[in-house]
């Protein structure tokens, strides 16, 4: 069931979005070589329950930590870990929730650790371009096909794979609510963008083929060819004039 949002909200789901973003920066700020992923979770947990809320995904289906952390070749879903120490090069993609007031923020962002290699940027940029080619796409009277469809026809151009097993989603009182957001599909199908709706929108995109496997951890993802990929995602609310994007990146990139 899809549920429409009134304004008072939309604006409460906005002020978790703008908290999630807040925490992405805050974590961007730490991210360097000899870093842990799980230093990076504790960071973020640490900040999330200073700002009133708690982390949405700890315990979420059992899922351990409060940030999603993918280096590299792992797409999504990635558990924090000691064991995992970042080095000059990679490529981090840090997925993040919080709850607060009764609704949920959802948000993620990739991450460069140093210099990366100009492909590995190029994949970076390509992906972000991507989700701002669905997102503008996500406006009422459209279907959320008109999303999936500009998400792969801008990633296909440069010969990378769009992840096929893994989607957006509605947000609202809960983590994932109907509709589910592809990031593949054709324009004019799918479920109707009404007004009230709020959705999120986050290509995974990988620099060779779309394959993926699933980690024996039950949680992490990771591309089948090993190649790396890449992960952003943004919070809309659907308006009749066009989306308004909850999530705001600029607070990351001020950060890094």
């Amino acid at each position: 069931m899809i549920f429409l949002k009134t304004d008072e909200e939309i604006e409460l789901l906005r002020e978790n979005n703008i908290l999630v973003s807040e925490t992405l920066a805050e974590v961007g700020r730490h991210i360097r070589p000899g870093v842990t992923t799980k230093e990076l979770d504790r960071i973020a947990e640490d900040f999330i329950r200073a700002h009133g809320a708690v982390p949405a995904f700890l315990g979420y289906q059992g899922y351990p930590a409060s940030l999603c952390i993918s280096v590299n070749e792992h797409v999504v879903h990635g558990i924090p870990s000691d064991k995992i120490v970042l080095k000059e090069g990679d490529i981090v993609s840090v997925d993040c929730g919080t709850f607060m007031k009764g609704f949920v923020g959802d948000s993620a962002y990739t991450f460069a650790v140093g210099e990366v290699a100009e492909e590995v940027r190029q994949l970076m940029e390509v992906t972000k371009e991507a989700l701002y080619k669905g997102t503008a796409q996500a406006k009422a009277g459209n279907r959320v096909g008109d999303i999936s469809a500009a998400v792969q026809e801008y990633a296909e151009k440069f010969g990378y794979g769009v992840v096929r097993e893994l989607e957006g989603h509605g947000l609202g009182r809960k983590m994932h609510e109907d509709p589910g957001v592809p990031n593949y599909g054709a324009r004019g199908r799918g479920p109707l963008l009404k007004e009230g709706m709020v959705i999120c929108i986050e290509p995974m995109i990988n620099m060779g083929n779309k394959a993926v496997v699933f980690e024996e951890d039950g949680w992490t993802v990771r591309t089948r060819d090993r190649k790396p990929s890449a992960h952003y995602e943004f919070a809309v609310a659907i308006r009749k004039n066009g989306p308004d994007v909850l999530t705001d990146f600029s607070i990351i990139e001020k950060a890094i």
